[in-house]
């Protein structure tokens, strides 16, 4: 009998007592191995992963509506969260209590912490940026913005943000409330997320018409500008495909490399150098609504969720949430050559 060589894809696991409605967002705590997950169920819930996999639940913690955001400090000290009560939660790992620290006029869509420990961007519905360093009371900086927010990521000096008419706008952290550069997405539909390069010096675009756009910040190198087409069932090519929402892009925090999760149920990981496919994994029985890569990358958390990509008709009531954590071989998100 011939033997193969090949590593055997382990299986994934599921996370214990998840979120009872849609879950709209997940982030990995950069210093340890926790998890928490943002729900229309109003809830916040953290987990610890174990080293076998398995997920202890650690706490959980309210808003007065849907949250629609959550992140960890960069020290893992605290997490923040945002959502549709226009509310800016913190939540303090040691003492166990949750504080508001933001406020909008309307849902905060996205937050993220601006290198450091005391400063966080919230954005929201209300067209408006605001900056706030967590040892005040209001915020140190309001940036009104063309339309709603729809997606926000950071990384270094750079925060892009992305609205519903379409602009996405960068900012320099050196003068965050001017944008050094505004462009129209790339892409031709509605924006659903924006993610940062680990590696620095641009992001990624995901839309609704399943595609994503690889974009450079600085003009110099939009050479180097590309989209693609994802998530779509049929040969990408052909007018009758069925077309996907991309609804996650997380980018591998040692290798730069990304996955995409979406609409269609499937998640694959990506090598934007080099053009390449590199893995593309079983699809789910539901939307992927979130996703994230942990502290090291060894670990993709993915939310299988209805994210409303078919209205209120597509929403069944027996549909059961989970979170799963898919174990990640070197092999499946290690660059490779041109």
């Amino acid at each position: 009998m011939m033997l193969s060589n090949q590593v055997q894809q382990p299986k994934d696991i599921e996370v214990t007592n998840p979120p009872t409605d849609g879950i709209s967002d997940l982030s990995f705590s950069k210093t340890s191995d926790l998890l928490a997950a943002a729900s229309w169920s109003n809830e916040v819930r953290i987990w610890e992963v174990m080293g076998d996999g398995s997920t202890v639940a650690k706490a959980m913690y309210s808003h007065d509506g849907p949250v629609l955001t959550c992140q960890w400090s960069p020290d893992g000290s605290k997490l923040a969260s945002g959502g549709a009560d226009s509310a800016g939660k913190l939540f303090d790992v040691s003492t166990g209590q949750a504080t508001q620290f933001a406020k909008h006029d309307q849902p905060i869509k996205s937050l993220r912490w601006i290198d450091g420990a005391n400063i966080v961007a919230t954005g929201g519905w209300d067209k408006m940026i605001k900056y706030w360093d967590l040892r005040q009371q209001t915020p140190i900086s309001t940036v009104a913005i063309s339309d709603r927010l729809y997606s926000m990521d950071t990384h270094g000096s750079l925060l892009v943000a992305a609205t519903a008419d379409m602009s996405i706008n960068m900012y320099d952290m050196s003068n965050p409330t001017v944008p050094f550069r505004t462009i129209q997405s790339p892409l031709k539909m509605q924006t659903r997320v924006v993610s940062c390069f680990t590696t620095g010096g641009g992001f990624a675009v995901g839309s609704i018409e399943g595609r994503v756009a690889i974009q450079y910040s600085d003009v110099k190198d939009n050479q180097g500008n590309f989209s693609f087409k994802c998530h779509r069932d049929g040969a990408p090519a052909a007018r009758d495909s069925s077309v996907y929402a991309v609804n996650a892009i997380s980018f591998h925090p040692i290798y730069g490399t990304f996955a995409t999760a979406g609409s269609d149920g499937g998640f694959t990981f990506w090598d934007k150098d080099s053009k390449q496919k590199l893995k593309v994994f079983n699809k789910q029985n539901g939307p992927i609504s979130a996703a994230a890569f942990n502290r090291n990358g060894s670990i993709y958390a993915y939310a299988v969720s209805y994210d409303w990509s078919k209205g209120y008709t597509g929403a069944s009531a027996d549909f059961k949430n989970s979170i799963m954590l898919c174990p990640v071989l070197e092999a499946d998100i290690k660059p490779r050559k041109k």
